[in-house]
């Protein structure tokens, strides 16, 4: 049996602070933009090998599927619970990354140059998103506490 918790922790002032001001730095125009285009390249992604006409390449096709959707589901997941979610974002980085990099590790040496330009491009694009995210969660990390300086 677990000991219970203080009923009226959800009413602490810190708590309630940190959620207001997570409420303040995700209704931003900027914050929302990166939002979208984290999703946006999220779904792309998982439609690329459609798009870009590599289907052909099945297990990048699957890789890109399943990346696309763990990325879209990670970025759509920030705008709902932001205060929670913001240091996911490293995980979108190491999403992106591995975008960049998986034509060469999954597909071997059979790929098409339009797998490789969409991978390298949509890659690029979500490390940028994925950094932006990381860096609204450490900009309000760092004002929520008066006691650290920002650089």
């Amino acid at each position: 049996m677990t000991a219970p918790t203080s009923p009226r922790i959800e009413h602490h002032p810190d708590i309630l602070a940190l959620r207001a001001h997570s409420e303040e730095t995700t209704s931003t125009p900027v914050a929302q933009s990166v939002e979208a285009l984290a999703l946006l390249c999220g779904v792309y992604l998982a439609a690329s090998p459609w798009i870009a006409g590599f289907s052909g390449a099945t297990t990048l096709a699957v890789n890109n599927l399943i990346t696309g959707i763990a990325f879209a589901c990670l970025a759509g997941g920030f705008g709902h619970a932001y205060e929670r979610t913001h240091s996911m974002s490293w995980a979108g980085l190491c999403i992106a990354a591995w975008t960049i990099v998986s034509p060469w590790v999954v597909a071997g040496h059979a790929f098409a140059t339009r797998a490789v330009v969409s991978n390298v491009i949509v890659g690029a694009v979500a490390c940028l998103a994925a950094l932006a995210l990381a860096g609204l969660g450490m900009s309000r990390s760092a004002t929520a506490r008066p006691g650290l300086r920002q650089r």
